[in-house]
């Protein structure tokens, strides 16, 4: 047996009545991938958080290396060679790579001399990794791949030998998430230990070694990896079979009920985001948009939804072409446009608000909540915890503070709130960004169901498994235009790849 890098005994942990981890065990071997699954709000955030020192265990042992450890804060965790890259960056986007790097770990007297040595040590970092970096960038000007390489950068400058990692792929496009992959087998190479967590069982079976499966705030399975199945990890993972394909029956689409002809976006710099763009929408179908990101497809989603003006062209809802002072969210919502927008912590929520407020955000003005000085608190607290027992909110708090939830639950409320309302229209950003398999699976069939219903729904994925699976049609995306469409039923990867980078294999 291989030394164990991390070694859990017995860890408990309590947030007031909620019980996060339940007498939880587990064991790491040194220089491995070690997979840690479980749908969301199971624990294991809270496990990880525990080993960095975010939170303190009630109860319960670390060993690091074979030595028992008291891990009360992230510096005693850096000290005993622990780093993590969180969900969300914990970076500052004015400061430069080089800055955000010495954060806290200045490390001289003077400034300067900290700066020299982290840029001796970023250089050796990049030829030892592949992490190539230019240190003076400002990380707000950077895309989300290279900022996650920012914050592993920050893990080994530190002196990490096992580096956590939280959700890493939910805000990489499948090509960066390539990237991370061929990095953390780069650090097991170097005798690095790498924990992963994910909701994403393709990953886990192309990358770890190892996966531990937790439950509802317990561990409830450790598996090698080669051993196992994504279907037997996700019946561990929820507790019963799930099934791990879209079914949907062919269905005849109805009238336009969504039209764009000719639409156009210009950034300040007077570049071309969307490009002479038209589409249409039907009743009774699902129109899945494939690109890689920073192709337009934010900027359509955001156009169509009234968060972002268009430069030129016209928007048709139900027949009825929309002029400026139609085009606010608040009046596509009357009109029966929702959106479920792709960031839902800078767009779809206020974190800083409870989940009841959350789950009423745009419609706080009906009436059936109240009005004005006389809302009433106890009716935005039913209608939350009607909808949140429907969606399976974890924990069903309509109270608590909407940042204290996982990813997964933030977009649960999201989701929620905009299907409930009963659109004609439905606009959907990363639809399972996130989010656990039982939720993707739950997800997809209220998405199938609502287009069985007549509704007509836009989904923007990065997910090409996803786009694939849900849609009646594919509308390919490069460079802000239409590049082709396909029949979801015949489309294949290939041939859309090759439209998403902007060649039309048949045309040629």
């Amino acid at each position: 047996m291989p030394p164990l890098a991390i070694a859990l005994s017995g860890i408990s942990k309590h947030f007031g009545p909620v019980a996060a981890n339940k007498d939880v065990s587990l064991s790491i071997a040194a220089g491995s991938i070690h997979g840690i699954v479980g749908e969301n709000g199971a624990g294991k955030s809270t496990l990880m958080s525990i080993l960095y020192g975010f939170y303190e265990a009630d109860a319960g042992e670390i060993r690091i290396a074979g030595e028992a450890r008291q891990i009360r804060s992230p510096a005693d965790a850096i000290a005993a060679g622990i780093g993590m890259v969180h969900q969300h960056f914990m970076l500052v986007e004015t400061l430069s790579v080089v800055e955000n790097i010495i954060l806290g770990a200045e490390g001289a007297a003077w400034l300067k001399n900290g700066v020299g040595k982290a840029r001796a040590e970023l250089a050796r970092l990049a030829q030892d990794y592949g992490l190539v970096i230019d240190p003076d960038a400002i990380v707000g000007d950077l895309s989300v791949g290279l900022q996650q390489r920012v914050e592993i950068l920050k893990a080994l400058y530190r002196g990490a030998d096992i580096l956590i990692l939280d959700e890493p792929t939910a805000v990489l496009t499948p090509p960066e998430a390539d990237q991370l992959f061929a990095l953390l087998r780069a650090l097991k190479a170097q005798g690095k230990t790498v924990v992963l967590i994910t909701h994403k069982l393709r990953e886990i079976m192309d990358v770890t070694d190892a996966v531990s499966v937790m439950r509802r705030g317990e561990m409830v399975a450790h598996l090698t990896t080669a051993e196992t199945s994504p279907p037997e990890l996700a019946e561990a993972m929820v507790g019963r079979r799930v099934l791990l394909r879209v079914e949907k029956e062919a269905r005849r689409r109805g009238k336009p009920v969504l039209e764009a002809v000719g639409l156009g976006v210009r950034d300040a710099r007077g570049v071309e985001l969307l490009q002479d763009l038209s589409l249409t929408l039907h009743a009774g179908e699902i129109v899945g948009i494939a690109g890689v990101a920073g192709n337009g497809q934010s900027e359509l989603l955001e156009v169509l939804a009234g968060l972002l003006r268009s430069s030129r062209g016209v928007i048709r809802l139900g027949g009825r072409i929309l002029n400026n002072a139609d085009r606010s969210p608040a009046k596509l919502r009357k009109l029966g446009l929702m959106h479920i927008p792709e960031d839902r912590q800078r767009t779809g929520l206020v974190t800083a608000f409870s989940a009841a407020e959350n789950a009423i955000l745009g419609y706080q003005e009906d009436t059936a909540f109240g009005t004005g000085l006389f809302m009433s608190p106890s009716r935005i607290e039913a209608h939350a915890r009607t909808t949140f027992n429907a969606y399976d909110v974890r924990p069903p708090d309509p109270g608590l503070k909407t940042a204290k939830f996982s990813g997964g639950n933030q977009q649960k409320i999201v989701l929620a709130r905009e299907i409930e309302r009963h659109p004609k229209v439905l606009l959907v950003g990363q639809p399972t960004r996130g989010v656990d398999i039982g939720a993707i699976e739950f997800i997809h069939r209220r998405l199938i169901a609502l287009r069985d219903a007549g509704v007509a729904i836009l989904l923007v994925s990065v997910e090409l498994e996803e786009v694939m699976a849900l849609s009646d049609r594919i509308l390919a995306m490069c460079g802000g235009r239409i590049t082709g469409e396909r029949a979801a039923a015949t489309a294949d990867e290939r041939d859309l790849g090759l439209l998403m980078a902007g060649v039309n294999e048949r045309a040629a």
